[in-house]
């Protein structure tokens, strides 16, 4: 029997994550940035969607038509019921890339991502997946992709192969994936407790397994444990992408288009005098240690004229999604965390305090008597989206026509939050992304939905609900015990919820 999975763990499913670098919506702030043409998004897709929360986020948010596939039909089914909320929802398959590559009802696609798969798959299946970018991505479309990447992962590569070693030949008969991850951890913590000198060469390899160590084991599984994985060098991925017509346009992380934040002026200057793109790429990935590239590629990239530049970054729409006394004016990078300028980010976040809609020209000239320049808010807003406390927006109409779309989908992950919490985000038909919502969060919504007006009301609610899953709460590590407990915590939390959350909820859509 051929075996479906290819070496891929199937045996437990993904996490429920949300990935808004998967939005097409985003490219626009990055694209700009390098001064590119933008595309005209209708059609996109998703190979490798793990539980579809993003690509159905996506679905009801906006008017793009996407298509994916996912090979685990328990993803799948999970992403289809989704999709089944949204009238025009995604077309979601549970083919293999190979099948769904080889489908000749698709359209061709202005976007095409994969987040993080291409690292834990076979050159096979990289061979179909380029092909089928270079066949279907249109002309002056954009394809999306993340990858473990050297040299910031290349000392991890010998202790995962050690790992997975260990999972084949050393885990009792009939063991699961987590029995199996567990006693790999276990295992290779053993090895570094004897001082090996390769541990000693390699101190960074310590703090990596501590961390996995903490981590999520569905998520380590799916990234450590697969047949296939590997770490590639920019290099060697141009080498794939040339073969589908594809340009390097710029980094999908934002903070990297700000290189000032990551470099020194001195690896700066190193950088600027290499002529050929390639290589300053993989140079820069050796200044920082890159473990992760998340980049964006175009087919026939084509540079903005500099009116059409400063004409189109004016056009884009923003607005903050995090209540202004929660941003802190820092930002992670090589470095270590960077400071953000008061002159700067202050006004700024003032300015989007009340959660209403701008485009980037209407925020210049608000901002003139602060002696911002369009450059400054342009890439303060790049600055705080990579922080998750700003996104690009819609057209006001475009939300509008959504709203229903978006509202069906909430509805169906919220009656999910009353028996877990594996899904912590909503659907904004504002930004057409996902919004950062706990659980308590969306089951104090759904009270509200039934017509409870005040945090009391949602609390009891939610405790409810808890009580008839037999759950209760643990706060601080400690389980909190009986109704009035419980309920006090959930009372605080709703309270909270209403004082600080709930109109940047509803400015979005979202409730």
């Amino acid at each position: 029997m051929t075996d479906w999975t290819s070496g891929y763990v199937a045996d437990i499913g993904y996490t429920y994550g949300y990935y808004d670098l998967v939005n097409p919506l985003r490219v626009k702030l990055a694209l700009l940035k390098a001064g590119l043409v933008l595309p005209n998004v209708a059609t996109a897709c998703e190979l490798g969607f793990g539980q579809g929360l993003s690509v159905n986020i996506h679905g009801a948010g906006s008017t793009t038509r996407w298509y994916g596939t996912d090979f685990n039909p328990s993803q799948a089914s999970y992403a289809q019921e989704l999709a089944a909320c949204i009238d025009d929802g995604p077309q979601l398959f549970d083919q293999s890339f190979a099948e769904f590559c080889g489908r000749d009802d698709l359209p061709d696609f202005d976007f095409i991502a994969l987040h993080g798969i291409w690292s834990w798959i076979s050159d096979e299946n990289r061979a179909v997946i380029v092909d089928f970018v270079r066949r279907k991505l249109k002309t002056g479309g954009v394809l999306y992709i993340s990858y473990n990447t050297q040299p910031g992962f290349a000392a991890m590569v010998p202790m995962r192969n050690l790992m997975t070693q260990h999972a084949a030949l050393m885990a009792p008969a009939g063991a699961g994936v987590v029995a199996k991850v567990d006693g790999a951890i276990a295992f290779v913590n053993q090895l570094m407790a004897t001082n090996p000198l390769f541990a000693r060469l390699n101190p960074q390899i310590a703090d990596r397994l501590k961390k996995m160590e903490g981590g999520d084991r569905h998520y380590l599984a799916h990234e450590y444990f697969n047949r296939d994985w590997l770490p590639m060098s920019f290099a060697d991925m141009t080498g794939w992408l040339s073969e589908a017509k594809l340009d390097f346009a710029c980094s999908a992380a934002y903070s990297e288009l700000v290189p000032a934040l990551h470099i020194t002026p001195e690896q700066r200057a190193f950088i600027n005098d290499i002529p050929d793109e390639c290589l300053r790429e993989s140079v820069f990935d050796f200044m920082i240690s890159q473990q992760f590239r998340r980049d964006y590629w175009v087919k026939g990239k084509r540079r903005l004229q500099s009116i059409e530049h400063s004409e189109q970054v004016r056009a884009q729409r923003v607005v903050l999604c995090e209540r202004p006394d929660a941003i802190k004016l820092t930002v992670t990078c090589a470095q270590g965390d960077a400071t953000l300028s008061d002159a700067i980010y202050i006004p700024l976040i003032n300015l989007l305090s009340d959660y209403a809609v701008r485009s980037i020209g209407d925020i210049e000239t608000a901002l003139q008597g602060h002696g911002i320049t369009l450059a400054q808010v342009h890439e303060a807003c790049l600055l705080l989206a990579e922080k998750g406390v700003l996104a690009n927006t819609q057209e006001a109409a475009v939300a509008a026509r959504r709203r229903p779309q978006t509202d069906r989908l909430n509805q169906r992950l919220m009656r999910q939050a009353r028996g877990s919490g594996d899904v912590t985000v909503l659907a904004s038909p504002v930004t057409g992304a996902g919004v950062a919502v706990g659980r308590f969060q969306q089951l104090f919504i759904s009270a509200m939905a039934e017509g409870k007006q005040q945090p009391s009301e949602w609390a009891h609610y939610a405790w409810q609900v808890l009580k008839a899953s037999q759950q209760t709460i643990n706060k601080q590590g400690v389980k909190l015990l009986g109704d009035e407990d419980n309920l006090a915590e959930l009372n605080s939390q709703a309270t909270e919820f209403r004082d600080h959350r709930l109109q940047m909820l509803r400015a979005l859509g979202v409730v």
